[in-house]
């Protein structure tokens, strides 16, 4: 499970702002964002199981994030690794719109997804889980997602939603702020959940934003921000990973703050 609620292009200063929870089974061996060695320009976390990431960006202000499609029908190991898309469009040059289009082609290659990827210029969604829906360009709103299609209305969504809209109603961008929008450990009442939740016979602790069990729960929160400056020419990505313990207690924090280096026409 993981969930990820951003903003985008609501503020004519701000293209992106966005929290984000990953949730993972603590045995599976991470790394802490940062900048690889051999893709440089690529901020991101490391599965060091699978080799990709479900979030990053690059000092061209590209971005990615990518999430699970909980389906318990489909089940079986998959050929390819999810976090691969990512660090695909990430280490790339080709625009959202012509990366996404062959993956309609070889959506069975991996398990369900749904993936983001854009510039500050534009931002695209696609799941392989939504029959012949295609790749499609989001217009300015607030955006929530988690595990099933964008913006399914699952109470930690809803929830993660409306606290983002509030923060940008008061202009309370900050990490603290952001990071305090998927922090709630509180479960959904078992009437207020999603017949999809429902559907994939989900452990009732998963509805919480901020996930605590014994084997599997929150491992990070991302928060992000792309906020231009001097008439849009200048473009700052402010990051932090927060990562947390199997009991939910802080476990490091790694901040980045740096102006992207736009190619011509600002499309990263």
């Amino acid at each position: 499970m993981c969930l990820i609620a951003f903003g985008w292009k609501v503020l004519t200063d701000t293209p992106l702002v966005l929290a984000a929870n990953r949730d993972e089974f603590y045995r599976r061996p991470t790394a802490a964002a940062g900048f690889w060695q051999e893709h440089p320009a690529m901020l991101a976390g490391r599965d060091l199981e699978a080799g990709g990431t479900w979030m990053g960006v690059t000092r061209s202000g590209r971005f990615a994030a990518v999430t699970n499609f909980r389906d318990p029908a489909q089940t079986a190991r998959a050929a390819r690794s999810r976090g691969e898309l990512a660090v695909n469009f990430l280490t790339g040059e080709t625009t959202p719109e012509d990366y996404l289009r062959p993956l309609a082609a070889a959506g069975d290659d991996y398990a369900g997804f749904n993936l983001l990827v854009g510039t500050v210029e534009e931002l695209w969604y696609y799941s392989n889980r939504l029959g012949d829906e295609p790749a499609r360009p989001l217009p300015p709103g607030i955006y929530g997602l988690s595990n099933e299609r964008l913006d399914t209305p699952w109470p930690k969504l809803l929830r993660a939603r409306s606290r983002l809209a509030a923060l940008i109603d008061a202009g309370t961008l900050d990490h603290d702020a952001l990071q305090a929008a998927v922090a709630d450990r509180s479960l959904a009442p078992e009437h207020a959940l999603h017949p999809s939740e429902h559907g994939a016979r989900m452990d009732r602790r998963l509805s919480a934003q901020f996930i605590v069990t014994p084997d599997y729960g929150t491992r990070a929160t991302t928060t992000l921000s792309m906020q231009r400056a001097g008439n849009g020419a200048e473009t700052t990505i402010a990051w932090r990973e927060t990562r947390f313990d199997h009991s939910g207690q802080p476990a490091g924090r790694t901040d980045y703050r740096f102006r992207a280096a736009l190619s011509p026409g600002g499309r990263g």
